[in-house]
């Protein structure tokens, strides 16, 4: 397939969008119910689920961080096709395990696998950025989002719904969610990266999270944008680590709640990544777009932490939603300053980036969280940990404003 073919929506768009939206479903799906099931695990407490839940997403991270850059270099040496096809697959068996798993040391190799395999996204990114001009990026990348929004609509809810039945029944749907991901890839999804785009060789010392690293300081801005990447992510670890114990402790919410809250917040997502990316950021600009993008994501947290009942704190979904501006934008300016032949290390440096925030942001927020609700509190403040992502998208912002300044002129590609 030729990169500079497409003109308004290659067909390979529509299939790697599908990929994603079912990938998103079959992850959003146990959503609901991992804390829950690690607290059964770890004999009901609150206290000592929530240093588990950290733990879990902390390796989690780990495995990403590691695997990321390997399998960017894989994708950009073999094409993205097979590393798709093989994340699925794996991500798919180890649903089944976690199915399964009866004892938490063997609930907790399922997370280890689950970050090694669950590639797909970074590899996906990098498809985009083969198939689309740099001008529709952002829009392409927004698109992308939605099918995230569509995967969170649907799969939390699903998994709230199954986890009332039973709390190991999600993690099935999960399976044979990510296993139809792979037989649909295997029949219908095109290779996006010719032969002739390739990297010559694949060189392990480029693939480990060193290597990727030094490619994102190789071309001017980049690394500016990677740190935006960085507190941006950082702080939306809150969410996986928190939200659903959280919820629970202030507000009382269930599996099913917590699933059609995580339901609404997809559907507000996908109408801001789907729609409003496409036609505003054309018009504002995707610099303006990420201030604008983060400003809400701050607006959004600091209402969480402070929302005083469960009604009130469902007004931050719109505001999390508004976030979403900033991911494409600042996603578009990355891939218009980095080599074609690049675009799939790029991607497994910024998901390593992405994975180094998810090793540190469990244990912070459920520290934080464990802090200000234990026996001898500094304050008794629930929120806390949602306070905090709000500076973290502070600082974001501030760097962004300086690193997402138009450069002179466009840099060379690095050879990096």
């Amino acid at each position: 397939m030729d990169a500079a073919a497409p003109a308004r929506r290659p067909p390979g768009l529509v299939f790697i969008w599908i990929t994603v939206a079912l990938d998103i479903l079959a992850i959003g799906v146990v959503i609901p119910v991992l804390p829950h099931l690690i607290k059964q695990f770890v004999g009901g407490s609150v206290e000592t689920a929530a240093w588990w839940v950290g733990v879990f997403g902390s390796v989690f991270a780990l495995s990403q961080f590691l695997a990321s850059p390997v399998q960017g270099a894989l994708s950009d040496r073999f094409g993205r096709r097979p590393v798709v096809l093989l994340s699925n697959l794996g991500l798919g068996l180890d649903f089944v395990l976690m199915a399964v798993a009866n004892t938490l040391p063997l609930l907790f190799l399922g997370r280890v696998l689950a970050g090694i395999t669950s590639a797909s996204i970074s590899t996906a990114n990098a498809y985009i950025a083969d198939i689309t001009p740099a001008d529709k990026r952002a829009g392409a990348f927004g698109m992308l989002g939605a099918a995230f929004g569509i995967g969170f609509v649907l799969g939390p809810a699903l998994g709230g719904v199954l986890g009332e039945i039973d709390v190991r029944l999600p993690f099935w749907l999960a399976a044979g969610l990510s296993l139809a991901n792979f037989l649909y890839g295997f029949f219908v999804l095109p290779e996006s990266l010719p032969v002739e785009k390739r990297s010559a060789r694949f060189d392990v010392r480029r693939a480990s999270p060193l290597g990727a690293l030094r490619l994102l300081a190789s071309a001017p801005g980049v690394l500016g944008l990677a740190g935006v990447v960085f507190l941006s992510q950082l702080a939306h670890y809150v969410l996986p680590s928190v939200y659903v114990l959280y919820t629970d402790y202030r507000y009382g919410w269930s599996e099913l709640d917590v699933g059609l809250t995580l339901g609404l917040v997809g559907i507000c997502n996908a109408l801001v990544q789907a729609v409003l990316v496409r036609k505003l950021v054309p018009r504002i600009g995707e610099r303006r777009a990420v201030g604008i993008g983060l400003a809400s994501g701050i607006a959004g947290f600091a209402w969480m932490g402070v929302a005083p009942t469960g009604a009130l704190f469902l007004l931050s979904v719109p505001l999390l939603a508004l976030w979403g501006l900033a991911g494409p934008a600042t996603q578009s300016l990355v891939t218009q300053r980095i080599d074609p032949s690049l675009q799939g290390r790029l991607q497994g440096s910024l998901a390593s980036l992405v994975s180094t925030a998810g090793i540190f942001g469990p244990f912070l927020f459920t520290a934080i969280f464990r802090l200000f609700i234990g026996e001898h509190p500094p304050a008794y403040l629930p929120g806390a940990a949602f306070l905090f992502s709000a500076l973290l998208l502070g600082a974001a912002w501030a760097l962004a404003h300086r690193a997402t300044r138009p450069l002179p002129n466009r840099a060379s590609p690095p050879a990096a």
